[in-house]
């Protein structure tokens, strides 16, 4: 695996770890966030492999049955895996578990709905 950019370093340096006697807590930068969602893939189901011109992604993965692709690699991520996607960087979710599974994701920059560039879609949209 490549070293992490600049711009990677700069968002993992901002996530912060609490320990507590019960346990511990993330916090992660959402005040650098453009939006924060949870999505949820269905079994079977796909994101488009898509990009983004105007921002980054930081996905946490909340649950197992996922198959995440960022530009060459694609990988079965764990609960709780951080992973960074790049602006202008292809990306996907599928749902590859015999449930629905979910991601926190955070937008990284200024950015709307409208800023997705898909390259592949299974659902006929451009």
């Amino acid at each position: 695996m490549k070293s992490p950019s600049d711009e990677e370093r700069g968002v993992r340096d901002l996530v912060r770890e609490d320990i507590r006697p019960w346990g511990k807590f993330r916090v992660y930068p959402h005040d650098k966030a453009g939006s924060l969602k949870i999505i949820t893939v269905n079994p079977g189901a796909s994101l488009s492999l898509q990009f983004h011109r105007r921002r980054a992604e930081f996905w946490v993965v909340l649950d197992d049955g996922l198959e995440v692709t960022v530009g060459d690699r694609t990988f079965r991520p764990r609960p709780n895996e951080e992973v960074f996607i790049p602006r202008k960087t292809p990306h996907r979710l599928r749902g590859v578990g015999d449930r629905p599974a979910r991601v926190m994701e955070l937008w990284l920059g200024r950015s709307e709905e409208d800023d997705i560039v898909r390259l592949e879609d299974l659902y006929g949209r451009s």
